[in-house]
């Protein structure tokens, strides 16, 4: 079922997702499926599965340092097959612009539709780690505009080199990024809003947010895309803190800022137990207050761990 079905059978009840990341390679997947069992009681309508982009990797060969392009978390597709079977859930690929072609997005979307996956999340993707910006792929898209139009195009029946009239066309619910604090490249918050109605524009059926931790922002953020004319359900995404390093960490990746309150909060902490417990604890009342609002889902970013966000999810669901 599509993510906008999803959110209509609702009928304004908020639900609940998560997003997890692929095993590095050689691993089982066991570990997955034992950190999502525990989440499965809050009954997710969708899981959302990340894809990551290629990085270089240097291996000594005659004594010199080799260096060559890898992905170390393959796997998306198999995984999203993998869980759908398993748990009977909907799952929702990312799919990126950085590390692909057109024609590799082409074969990966229809793959997607062979495996009846009806969501797909469209997103630019990051810089490699060598990188300071975004470079595209030879061959590939520069934003997530183009990977938005694409994926739309294949929905009407048209492919890159060919043109496809049939009763059983792909029709993707395409998901895509929005950013409460502005995307760290934008300009001005009015400037990322723009690039935000282009992709709805061009076909984008929904939106999910970048991790914040003040509701304001997010609220502030959702009337501002209203006036604009973006009137697709924007999900809210939420991280819960979980080590003292996130203090600086997710302001220098993310480029966001952080409440005093929590700052204060996750330095009065003795380790990180504690500060796992504080991160909880602000993700629960982050929550209530946004289900409160109405908000279609409440989206949290697990990174493959479930006991925190189950402990969040315990008390809303």
């Amino acid at each position: 079922m599509k993510i906008t079905d999803h959110i209509k059978k609702a009928n304004g009840e908020t639900l609940f997702s998560f997003e997890i990341v692929p095993p590095v390679k050689g691993k089982s997947i066991q570990e997955l499926y034992n950190n999502i069992d525990p989440l499965m009681e809050f009954k997710p309508p969708f899981i959302d599965v990340t894809t990551s982009r290629e990085e270089y990797i240097y291996k000594e060969k005659d004594g010199l340092l080799d260096k060559k392009l890898t992905r170390t978390r393959p796997g998306t597709l198999g995984i999203c097959a993998s869980l759908k079977h398993k748990y009977d859930v909907d799952t929702v690929p990312h799919v990126l612009c950085g590390g692909f072609t057109k024609e590799e997005t082409e074969y990966l979307l229809v793959d997607c539709q062979y495996l009846e996956i009806e969501n797909v999340m469209a997103l630019r993707g990051d810089a490699r780690k060598e990188e300071k910006y975004f470079t595209p792929t030879k061959g590939g898209h520069q934003y997530a505009t183009e990977l938005v139009k694409q994926i739309q195009d294949i929905n009407d029946g048209n492919y890159l080199h060919d043109t496809i009239e049939s009763s059983d066309l792909s029709s993707f619910c395409i998901g895509v990024a929005g950013y409460p604090e502005k995307h760290m490249e934008a300009p001005s918050l009015q400037s990322d809003l723009k690039r935000l109605k282009q992709k709805v524009d061009l076909g984008a059926d929904y939106v999910v947010t970048q991790m914040f931790f003040d509701n304001q922002k997010f609220f502030a953020f959702v009337k501002a895309a209203r006036e604009m004319g973006i009137e697709v359900p924007i999900i809210p995404g939420i991280k819960p803190i979980a080590v003292k390093r996130h203090l600086q960490l997710l302001p220098h990746v993310f480029s966001i800022d952080l409440p005093e309150d929590l700052i204060n909060a996750v330095e009065a902490c003795k380790d990180n137990k504690e500060v796992r417990q504080v991160g909880v604890e602000w993700a629960i009342q982050q929550s209530k207050e946004l289900r409160e609002a109405g908000v279609p889902v409440l989206h949290y970013y697990s990174m493959g761990k479930s006991d925190n966000v189950k402990a969040i999810a315990k008390e809303l669901f």
